[in-house]
């Protein structure tokens, strides 16, 4: 595991800071909308103390739906805070008549509420046989690769982190919202991995000497505090999994070489890893949005 902790990847991504766009709302001093006057030519800038007031990740959740959907596509939805906001969006979009014939593909039963309440028809994503972009949230992204990790927040209800990574492995095309604290290298935090329920103990010893040194193997409870063993009411996921928290403590530089090995072993369902191309990041942060574009890598697979 020492290479996994001692070598960075290169950068394979394009940069571009985006700090204005046009807009048809600006934001008073106290994060309320109220519609501009439009002028010729005229853009609005999003500065610090307006990102303040209003929250950046709304802005990177709008820029979201108006950089990349079209009319006629079939969308991915993903989960949580900043998806929930795209998908409201999307809804007074639809409404207002600027987008038209959109169909909207779940990762959660969450994410599908959202949508049935902002008026975005829905399918499954087993019937769905292209989707032409999807957006979600990620827990952390490393630097300059792009391979996010999801599925670190306590899954509700029917939550899943199987679907939600098949809804965006299908996209022709998938961008993340996040703040700037969550891309970074030197990747700190937990790996959710799915395994499975009745050999979960087995399964999590070879994970923990695997990775032995650099991180702990915790099952993920139900109800009330981690543990190592779960504590008397495990998470068991709608597909009958176990989640088990490989929680790092020294920092990783190469996400896809701990799926690689996490896929090497026998009993491992899944996990939160994920690396997609084409792959966006939509990057908020008080002085701006920052866009950061994924380059072809033909040494990178999907996982």
């Amino acid at each position: 595991m020492a290479s996994l902790l001692s070598s960075s990847s290169s950068s394979s991504s394009t940069f571009l800071k985006l700090v204005d766009f046009p807009s048809a709302f600006e934001f008073d001093g106290i994060g309320r909308r109220r519609r501009r006057r439009r002028k010729n030519n005229s853009v609005l800038k999003f500065t610090r103390s307006c990102l303040a007031d209003a929250s950046s990740l709304v802005l990177a959740a709008h820029h979201t739906v108006d950089r990349y959907i079209r009319s006629g596509m079939v969308i991915g939805l993903g989960s949580g805070c900043a998806s929930g906001m795209a998908i409201q969006y999307m809804g007074r979009q639809l409404r207002a008549g600027a987008l038209k014939d959109i169909v909207g593909v779940p990762t959660s039963v969450g994410s599908a509420s959202e949508a049935a309440k902002a008026g975005i028809p829905l399918n499954q994503y087993q019937d769905c046989s292209q989707i032409d972009f999807a957006f979600d949230d990620a827990d952390i992204i490393e630097e300059g690769t792009l391979v996010a990790v999801i599925g670190r927040r306590r899954l509700q209800g029917e939550e899943s982190i199987l679907q939600e990574k098949s809804v965006l492995n299908a996209a022709n095309k998938l961008a993340f919202m996040i703040t700037e604290s969550q891309y970074k290298g030197g990747l700190d935090g937990s790996v959710p991995v799915l395994v499975q329920s009745l050999n979960w103990m087995e399964i999590a010893e070879k994970i923990d000497d695997l990775f032995l040194g650099d991180a702990e193997v915790w099952r993920r409870p139900s109800i009330g505090q981690a543990d190592p063993h779960g504590g008397n009411n495990p998470l068991v996921t709608k597909e009958g999994h176990n989640v088990l928290d490989l929680i790092f403590t020294s920092p990783i530089l190469s996400l896809a070489e701990v799926a690689k090995s996490l896929d090497k072993v026998d009993g491992v369902v899944d996990h939160g890893v994920i690396s997609k191309f084409p792959c966006s990041a939509v990057i908020a942060s008080e002085d701006g949005l920052q866009i950061v574009d994924s380059l072809p890598r033909n040494a990178m697979e999907a996982l």
